[in-house]
């Protein structure tokens, strides 16, 4: 019996990762195009990690990045392919496992609480800013020439901070309610 238990508790888990990550994939698809679109994937991101938990959230962050690298559109502007992850700003792309990571170890060591689950949030978009924008950094002096730390803060950073915490807000209410449906 408890064999059927872990199974299904298996199967439910890919089922509600399956889920969040096309629900990543369709707040990608929403954007303002930019030279960095402003999509809600970020909304997605976090509402997949603050509903799901840390372990399949980053699951559903994992088959999002994964279904992205095999050419699906499920990036911004519709766009997919490893060309996506490995370009100029792909690092803000895988950047988004770190901020799952992040969440999972911080929930798991310090619990659940509403202020640990923000500041969990806070450090793994940190993370993807800072690991998003040393790529873009790198990745546009092999392409196009240097970049100073300053142009790509104010270009790939900057600009998204308010916004970004305002979908991690959001995020955060709406995952209470998604979190007691799935109760």
């Amino acid at each position: 019996m408890s064999t059927k238990k872990a199974a299904g508790i298996r199967t439910v888990d890919l089922l509600y990762s399956a889920f969040f990550s096309v629900l990543i994939a369709v707040c990608a698809w929403i954007s303002v195009p930019a030279f960095i679109p402003f999509t809600l994937q970020t909304f997605g991101i976090f509402t997949a990690i603050c509903t799901l938990g840390g372990k399949r959230g980053t699951a559903s962050i994992v088959v999002y990045l994964a279904l992205g690298a095999l050419g699906l559109p499920v990036f911004s502007n519709f766009s997919g392919g490893l060309g996506q992850l490995i370009g100029t700003t792909g690092g803000y792309l895988l950047g988004f496992l770190f901020t799952g990571l992040i969440y999972w170890f911080i929930t798991s060591v310090l619990g659940k609480k509403l202020w640990i689950e923000i500041l969990a949030l806070v450090l793994g978009l940190a993370a993807v800013y800072a690991f998003g924008t040393m790529w873009y950094i790198v990745s546009y002096a092999g392409n196009s020439g240097s970049v100073g730390l300053g142009a790509a803060l104010s270009m790939c950073v900057v600009p998204f901070i308010i916004p970004d915490l305002i979908k991690m807000a959001l995020a955060v209410a709406v995952s209470k309610k998604f979190r007691a449906l799935l109760r």
